[in-house]
């Protein structure tokens, strides 16, 4: 059985294409991109990272919660 897929368009990474060397967790605006309006981070398949720096901001918006800049759930 044959699936007629439409080719997936490849998405860029925005933090290249910026030449981020490193994501502060303080920088909260930057952080609010990679998470949804519930709180949860976006995978990297959905929005375009590498894995390099999916995981920066991974670890960034973890530090962030810790220190109460971020939400952990946004009911």
């Amino acid at each position: 059985m044959a699936f007629n897929r439409r080719p997936r368009r490849v998405k860029k990474c925005k933090l290249c294409s910026m030449k981020v060397e490193y994501i502060d967790y303080k920088n909260t605006d930057l952080l609010k991109d990679f998470i949804n309006e519930k709180g949860k981070i976006i995978p990297k398949r959905l929005n375009g990272n590498c894995s390099k720096h999916q995981r920066m901001v991974k670890t960034a918006i973890k530090r962030a919660r810790q220190m109460a800049l971020l939400p952990f759930i946004n009911d």
